[in-house]
């Protein structure tokens, strides 16, 4: 983990390469994310402060993308679609018994991988995986 002055750093580094576009709040989220693998605390006043809003509102938009996160997640991240296609498919099951998997998993939902004919869907890390199992997943999980 980064010391608070390189965190600090990192984060105004992010901000100034988005600040410029058109609506760069959620581009600057997306860049901090990347960088930490969630959005830190520190972060939020430095955004406001640079796009001229409200602590209030930046907390919004992380709180309502379930993309973002304000904590290390725990690796790796688990995504098991839950919309109609492979919920029809046992993506509830799947869900269920993914997080039995492993203390060390994080398992979120999404809703459409864009395997819908080959569901239930998941994706390991950054892997998408058709026809997801427990197997499938725990196999994937050992690599």
């Amino acid at each position: 983990m980064l010391d608070d002055v390189a965190t600090e750093t990192a984060i105004a580094a992010a901000i100034e390469a988005e600040v410029s576009r058109e609506g760069p709040l959620l581009p600057i989220l997306h860049r901090i994310q990347h960088l930490f693998g969630y959005v830190p605390e520190v972060a939020l006043p430095m955004i406001a402060e640079a796009l001229n809003i409200g602590r209030a509102e930046v907390h919004g938009a992380i709180s309502f993308y379930p993309d973002f996160r304000t904590q290390p997640a725990k690796t790796p991240v688990v995504k098991i679609c839950r919309a109609e296609a492979c919920q029809a498919q046992g993506s509830a099951a799947l869900a269920a018994a993914a997080e039995t998997l492993s203390a060390q998993v994080t398992v979120e939902p999404v809703y459409c991988l864009g395997l819908c004919a080959n569901g239930p869907a998941a994706m390991v890390g950054e892997r998408p995986m058709a026809a997801a199992t427990v197997e499938k997943l725990t196999e994937a999980l050992a690599k």
